[in-house]
């Protein structure tokens, strides 16, 4: 039930950004969700992408810095509540949200929170237990 995310350490500079685009543009990989992190000196790009395993390896051999990352993806109805009754049962079970990211999906309906907890394997079980869908990362990348 996990996703592999990926994190590219971007220098702050123009134009850096979009040599990540245009590497996977060139390589046919989709971005299913990202999020932007940075300070004056450097960002982290996280990625849910299409072709994990691909996009890694074009992005190496353009020199960018990768990590690599196991996360959940959490599928709620897209209303008021549905991101408190996931935190809540984290912090009612000592699991901490390291980060965390969020995408509408296209019918509107459904929202998906992509999540990195301190202890993936309890927060899955929690999750599980709770009966919230977890979308297993094949099915993400074709989101």
């Amino acid at each position: 039930m996990k996703a592999e995310q990926i994190s590219v350490f971007l220098e702050n500079r123009a134009g850096r950004l979009a040599e990540v685009t245009r590497t996977l543009r060139e390589a046919s990989i989709n971005i299913r969700a990202m999020s932007l992190a940075d300070t004056s000196d450097f960002g982290i790009l996280r990625l849910i992408v299409s072709d994990p395993a691909k996009a890694i390896e074009e992005l190496k051999a353009k020199g960018f810095t990768l990590g690599r990352t196991s996360v959940v993806a959490v599928q709620v109805g897209d209303q008021p509540g549905g991101l408190d009754h996931i935190l809540s049962l984290m912090a009612e079970n000592d699991v901490n949200v390291e980060y965390m990211y969020a995408f509408v999906q296209k019918t509107m309906e459904q929202a998906t929170l992509i999540f990195r907890f301190d202890k993936i394997e309890k927060a899955i079980e929690l999750l599980q237990a709770e009966g919230i869908t977890l979308i297993p990362g094949a099915e993400l990348y074709r989101i």
